[in-house]
């Protein structure tokens, strides 16, 4: 890599992969946010991807490599414009690289994608299909953005795409949707449920992300973590309160909870504590020799309240 581009690099896992790269190679970063203080070697621009000065961006600078990390991933703002800023903003981004001469593309996906089904195998492949949008519609942009670079890859093979799908992040930096649920003051459940969940540390997935352009992967490579342990005992280990609910009244409260702003995620979110996805992520390892550097109990301690 001779200069790279990262969007989204004002969030706690751009800042991180950054910081990794500082003093290697020149970093350019995009995001609305802002970074006042980023390392030396890291420079900073405010751009929307969907806008004409992200574009300005690519053409100037001529990248070789870009980090796709610019998405929302949260629910708090308007669904539209999530779907606008992951799905067209990806879009744009894919030709940009064509355009401008973009030799590598690493983008950040999520194990959500697989969705959380009763009929989900032990250790989903990465050529299991992409169920994630099936019971929880409100996703359907992430399934879409994982689509649009896995077919990417074969469109346009002259840009040399690896597409990332890493199990559940925690961690004091990154902004994750595990993190804010087990972050609430009640942690809602399933009763009668208590699915395993797998787990990564923000700084091993960071590393992870750099030994991929590094390696200049090509293709999908799902990213397992340090082990998995059941719903209940990651709620425990981070020191919240389990709410059991029983399932039929669970999901008309998930559905008012989360108009009235009082829960993060919308109904759909109730099958990822009902049924596990486990992911196999040794196609990864074998490529890259990828090992964890941070066992549960670190990452657990790290976003214990």
């Amino acid at each position: 890599m001779q200069k790279v581009l990262i969007t989204g690099i004002a969030g706690g896992l751009g800042r991180l992969i950054a910081t990794r790269l500082a003093g290697r190679v020149p970093v350019v970063g995009a995001d609305v946010r802002s970074w006042a203080n980023p390392p030396s070697g890291v420079e900073i621009h405010r751009a929307d991807l969907r806008k004409r000065r992200f574009e300005d961006l690519v053409r100037t600078e001529r990248p070789d490599a870009v980090v796709h990390l610019g998405f929302i991933r949260h629910f708090r703002g308007d669904a539209r414009e999530r779907h606008r800023t992951n799905v067209g903003g990806t879009k744009l981004l894919l030709d940009h690289c064509v355009k401008y001469g973009v030799r590598q593309l690493v983008v950040l996906s999520s194990s959500y994608v697989y969705g959380a089904l009763p009929e989900n195998p032990y250790r989903l492949e990465e050529d299991a299909p992409l169920s994630g949008s099936r019971a929880y519609p409100e996703i359907r942009d992430l399934v879409e953005v994982d689509t649009l670079a896995s077919s990417f890859i074969w469109r346009r093979p002259e840009v040399v795409t690896c597409v990332l799908r890493p199990v559940n992040v925690l961690g004091p930096n990154v902004e994750s949707m595990v993190r804010e649920y087990l972050s609430l003051a009640r942690i809602p459940t399933v009763l009668g449920f208590d699915p395993m969940m797998s787990f990564i540390h923000e700084d091993d997935l960071a590393d992870a992300i750099v030994l991929a352009a590094q390696r200049e992967l090509r293709g999908v490579y799902n990213i397992d973590g340090a082990g998995a342990v059941p719903l209940h005992t990651a709620i425990r280990e981070t020191g919240g309160t389990a709410w059991p609910i029983p399932e039929p009244p669970a999901a008309w409260l998930f559905r008012r909870m989360f108009r009235w702003g009082l829960l993060p995620y919308p109904a759909g979110m109730l099958d990822f504590m009902k049924y596990p996805v486990s992911l196999s992520g040794e196609r990864f390892v074998r490529a890259t020799g990828f090992r964890c550097k941070y066992g549960l109990r670190e990452i657990f301690d790290s976003v214990s309240r």
